[in-house]
């Protein structure tokens, strides 16, 4: 079951209830708001690529989804100009991982963010995100 724990998350949970890609994947919304969100996913056999490891690309969207969630928890649709993420260490088959974001900064519309990707107190990624807000975006 994927939801969003907190209640009061706003913007961003209204976001994330209405994106198919995340939530068919099991990630789950745990806290947004203020310019920061967690989530949480399990890596899937789907997810797991010719190596044994999770394919990184659900690492990224993972992260990505992270990213999404603390820059459109202040409201105005935000969406991606650029990302890059740093792989650290391999995530396995059933890894419960965890996708903490957080703003750096705003400055117009735009914005940076970064994400740590961890299962337990190990890291799997850094992932660093740079958003701009749509003039006129309101949230759906």
């Amino acid at each position: 079951m994927t939801r969003a724990v907190e209640p009061e998350a706003g913007p961003a949970r209204a976001m994330f209830d209405a994106d198919e890609a995340s939530r068919g994947l099991g990630i789950e919304l745990l806290t947004a708001g203020d310019g920061a969100a967690t989530l949480r996913m399990t890596v899937g056999p789907a997810m797991v690529n010719g190596h044994g490891i999770a394919h990184g690309g659900y690492l990224f969207l993972f992260a990505d989804t992270a990213f999404a969630c603390a820059c459109n928890s202040h409201g105005p649709v935000t969406v991606a100009a650029a990302a890059d993420i740093d792989f650290v260490a391999p995530a396995k088959l059933g890894d419960e991982l965890l996708a903490t974001a957080r703003e750096r900064t705003r400055f117009g519309r735009s914005g940076i963010y970064d994400v740590s990707v961890t299962r337990g107190d190990e890291v799997i990624a850094e992932f660093r995100g740079r958003s701009r807000a749509i003039r006129g975006g309101e949230q759906r």
